[in-house]
């Protein structure tokens, strides 16, 4: 089955568009590695749609333009599984499906977002309808007897593959609430999303020789499109650009391949009513390769539904 189920969260037409337009650049300004960071914002800068960030004429003056450009020593060259790298990467998928950079505010999150996979909630969108929100409430039951969610099990199994809300309903939409407040909720979680989405894409990125940024890639993917293997799962995506283009694990030049993917799955999120805005590959992730920051190395200036966000350092 294709976990396939994104949707733009709370985000009318309207509204994203009237959200697009002038994209504050921010410039390095740094005279050692011990100098604070400084963000001046420059006139008309702006993300274009190859992803490459184009200044605008007010970008003037000293210090260097972003991706890369400070060194924070070790950290630099980390995976995207070490502490400062996965922040930034819950960050980087939290603005494409929240809208937010505060990932943390996403565990009470709980809606229909009418892609035919029923719920859609928390952290990494857990859907009643393909069977991953169901495995995160056997979890929490591990850690926690007989808490508020173990009532639902029958009926999330009866809706697994569905968009039904039968046996759910507004019941389940505030007692998922309630349970969001319990750090042992935020744990399973967590769990889960290392489990069955962090982990294997970043070991598997790491298996075909790519640095963090490859790494983030493989990631965002497989968030969106589930680790299935079929042709619109993440296993299928990735065999069919291997096909045509070979990983630095084979000989492969990195950039090369990384763009090859990030074309491969722009077509396949298009095949989706639900994906028609391919921002997060667009003017995120190429924004990133163009710049040729496969380290994903901060500060890091992005765009996803026409939105600017900035991480100007390590968290």
């Amino acid at each position: 089955m294709s976990w396939v189920r994104r949707w733009r969260r709370g985000m009318t037409p309207l509204l994203a568009a009237l959200l697009c337009g002038t994209v504050g650049y921010v410039l390095l300004h740094q005279s050692s590695a011990e100098t604070p960071l400084v963000t001046q914002e420059a006139e008309d800068g702006q993300v274009d749609g190859n992803g490459s960030v184009v200044p605008g004429d007010g970008a003037s003056g000293s210090g260097s333009v972003l991706f890369g450009t400070i060194s924070d020593g070790n950290q630099d060259n980390a995976d995207l599984d070490s502490p400062a790298k996965k922040e930034i990467a819950m960050q980087l998928v939290s603005s494409a499906e929240n809208s937010s950079l505060n990932w943390k505010a996403q565990y009470a999150y709980i809606e229909d977002i009418k892609d035919g996979r029923g719920y859609t909630a928390g952290i990494i969108g857990f859907c009643s309808g393909t069977g991953d929100m169901l495995e995160l409430v056997k979890y929490y039951g591990q850690l926690k007897a007989g808490n508020v969610l173990a009532k639902y099990i029958p009926a999330l199994e009866k809706v697994n593959g569905t968009a039904s809300h039968t046996g759910l309903g507004d019941a389940f939409v505030q007692d998922w609430k309630t349970a969001a407040a319990d750090p042992l909720f935020q744990q399973a979680q967590d769990h889960e999303r290392d489990a069955v989405y962090f982990d294997p894409a970043v070991a598997q990125a790491k298996a075909d020789g790519l640095h963090a940024l490859g790494q983030f890639i493989y990631y965002d993917a497989i968030v969106m499109h589930g680790p299935g293997d079929d042709a619109a799962s993440f296993g299928g995506l990735r065999a069919s650009v291997i096909q045509k283009t070979k990983p630095p694990s084979q000989g492969g030049d990195e950039k090369a391949y990384l763009s090859a993917f990030l074309d491969a799955r722009k077509a396949l999120m298009l095949t989706e009513a639900a994906h028609d805005d391919t921002s997060r590959v667009d003017t995120e992730q190429r924004t990133f390769l163009n710049a040729s920051n496969l380290k994903l190395v901060p500060p890091l200036l992005w765009e996803t539904y026409g939105d600017p966000y900035s991480i100007t350092q390590y968290p």
